[in-house]
């Protein structure tokens, strides 16, 4: 059994942060591509927005919530939506970049 010194911090405080470059930003949508370096995270953070999530690679990202982590299998183009009030921090536990982009609604539908 290893034993880790209590002084160090947790793992998920040793990773870099995820690159998100803002694409649009105004009245009605804002809209992120996020690029995910091996190892990235995205950081804990809650959405205050109901949000879509548009995959631009294949491959897995692991999702920690309050509840625990999962790992989910993502594909190139099929989209998912997450309504607002979601927290979590995602990261790319795989060897490859990955890219999604999110498009978070900031009116409702009319």
């Amino acid at each position: 059994m290893e034993i880790k010194d209590s002084t160090e911090p947790p793992e998920d405080m040793l990773r870099s942060q995820a690159q998100a470059t803002v694409q649009i930003d105004d009245d009605n949508f804002r809209v992120t591509e996020w690029r995910f370096a091996p190892g990235t995270e995205t950081g804990w953070h809650r959405h205050e927005l109901d949000y879509v999530v548009v995959p631009m690679t294949t491959g897995a990202l692991q999702l920690q919530t309050a509840d625990g982590e999962s790992l989910n299998e993502l594909t190139a183009g099929q989209s998912y939506t997450r309504p607002a009030g979601s927290e979590h921090n995602v990261v790319n536990p795989g060897p490859d970049e990955f890219v999604f982009v999110e498009i978070e609604a900031k009116q409702a539908a009319r």
